[in-house]
């Protein structure tokens, strides 16, 4: 079993503002935790989506031919800073939700099944953008009085969440009610948590599949969770599981709105990202008539020949004239004003996770229908109308991988599956739907490159760092200062704290 091989450890960080419960509420009901700590997460992963794993990853370009231009791997340190402090926070919340919701006055195993999951999905970016952190002993600094947490090995961070998985998915099997008011995500449905665990879970053992001193273990568990007893770990089953915080207003409000309008349009849309969507008439950039029903999905503005990317990666002084952007919130249709940028995890990046898991016979299943079944999601995700607008916003007949109208897309987009070319033409089939399927969920598009080398991006010749794509950013500054036992000691294992360092699942 998974667990029995990799070992449990480490955790967060020093600072007593972060290990001490930054509300002040030790009396706080476990409905009062949740929203406000999935809210500030959510925030913080899509702010820095927007000004980093969009510019690594070639979605935008934010043309400058100054220094630390982050579509050059070229970036300052203090990058590292903000999303270490927001998330090692608001670690410490969903950790008193766990708290709170074990005593006996207001105990709730789904509370406490939600904050294991919610742990799990935060600890599991923490160690995949920096490698090696404070696990084991973090947000001990009130209740333990540690200050100076030890840096844990990354293999024993995945064994701590995957046992946090573990008994989440037991928690949450008894279907405790939990207030709909105080779940931002979904709305007090206990059974979507579930699924939603399950479904990290898988992502979470994919990345580990190709470590050959974890490997047997990962894949077998994922064969458990898939085949053997897929009723015991239910997964998403449709795009209505998908981990999604909507921005309904009021207490939710997108962090996109604090943007000023004028540095929103700034970004030139990047060639990579415009040109398969140009080439497979895709209805999320409006070249259809899908506009008229309100459905330019991702609102993309369309220059004077039309829609038009700027490269990625040019050395100073031959930058593109730029001529798409994402349009701001004065727009009929933008990703600034949308209720659907809150994204955790979504069924289409199921869909291509389990994709991947048949084409390297992990699973049994077709690799070939999970494939079209997560284009298809991610298309009417964004655009419901699709394939058929009608006045009433939503087509008369649900689109489905064997009609005709997805089909013909398919065709008329040039999309087509093989079983017979090789494993890594099929990773590259399935990753350039993934990129689509990941867009603005926090910075796994970036996480999957590192993994896979897919989609394989191109390169321009003004990159730095040897051309090479960042594989993780530098521990931030302060943790040097204020840990530095335990900083040095970290390095000292995993190596040099620079963007080039590779973290555990990346070295071969």
């Amino acid at each position: 079993m998974v667990l029995a091989l990799l070992v449990l450890s480490s955790c967060t960080k020093d600072f007593e503002k972060i290990n001490t419960d930054p509300i002040n509420t030790p009396n706080a009901l476990p409905e009062q935790l949740l929203a406000p700590a999935l809210v500030a997460t959510v925030s913080a992963n899509m702010l820095r989506n927007r000004n980093f794993n969009n510019e690594l990853m070639q979605v935008t370009v934010s043309e400058t031919d100054a220094d630390g231009a982050v579509f050059r791997y070229d970036f300052p340190k203090s990058t590292s800073d903000n999303l270490w402090s927001n998330w090692y926070l608001q670690l410490t919340n969903f950790k008193d939700l766990y708290r709170i919701a074990s005593q006996p006055l207001t105990l709730n195993k789904s509370y406490q099944g939600i904050s294991l999951i919610c742990q799990a999905w935060v600890y599991s970016l923490i160690t995949d953008t920096y490698g090696d952190v404070p696990y084991s002993q973090s947000i001990l600094g009130r209740d333990s009085s540690i200050f100076e947490p030890k840096f844990d090995a990354q293999k024993d961070i995945y064994a701590g969440i995957f046992q946090q998985l573990e008994t989440a998915n037991t928690l949450l099997a008894t279907n405790a009610t939990i207030k709909a008011s105080s779940d931002p995500v979904y709305n007090g449905n206990v059974t979507k948590w579930r699924k939603f665990g399950n479904s990290l879970y898988l992502r979470l053992l994919l990345k580990l599949s190709a470590k050959s001193d974890v490997s047997a273990a990962v894949i077998a568990k994922i064969a458990q969770i898939v085949n053997a007893n897929a009723s015991t770990y239910p997964i998403m089953a449709s795009n209505d599981d998908s981990a999604l915080l909507r921005w309904t207003g009021g207490a939710y409000v997108s962090p996109y709105q604090t943007v000023r309008e004028q540095d929103w349009r700034s970004p030139a849309i990047c060639r990579f990202f415009i040109d398969h969507l140009i080439t497979w008439n895709d209805p999320r950039i409006n070249i259809s008539a899908y506009a008229t029903n309100g459905f330019n999905a991702w609102g993309i503005a369309q220059g004077s020949g039309g829609f038009s990317g700027v490269t990625s990666g040019y050395a100073p002084g031959n930058g593109d004239v730029k001529e798409s952007y994402f349009y701001s919130n004065t727009s009929a249709v933008s990703l600034q004003t949308s209720q659907l940028t809150g994204l955790i995890m979504t069924y289409g990046e199921l869909q291509f996770v389990l994709a991947e898991a048949a084409a390297k016979g992990f699973i049994t299943g077709s690799a070939q229908t999970y494939w079209q079944t997560g284009i298809l999601s991610g298309l009417t995700f964004w655009v419901p109308t699709w394939p058929n607008p009608t006045a009433s916003g939503m087509p008369v007949t649900p689109p489905t991988i064997s009609g005709v109208d997805f089909q013909n897309y398919l065709i008329n987009a040039g999309l087509s599956w093989s079983d017979s070319v090789p494993l890594d033409t099929k990773m590259e089939t399935i990753h350039l739907q993934k990129y689509y399927a990941l867009f603005l969920e926090d910075m796994e598009q970036w996480f999957e490159y590192r993994r896979t080398g897919h989609p394989v991006l191109p390169k321009g010749n003004g990159l730095k760092n040897g051309g090479v794509m960042p594989a993780r950013m530098v521990y931030p500054v302060f943790v040097q200062s204020a840990n530095p036992t335990s900083y040095k000691n970290a390095v000292a294992v995993q190596g040099a704290d620079d963007i080039s360092t590779q973290v555990w699942w990346q070295k071969p």
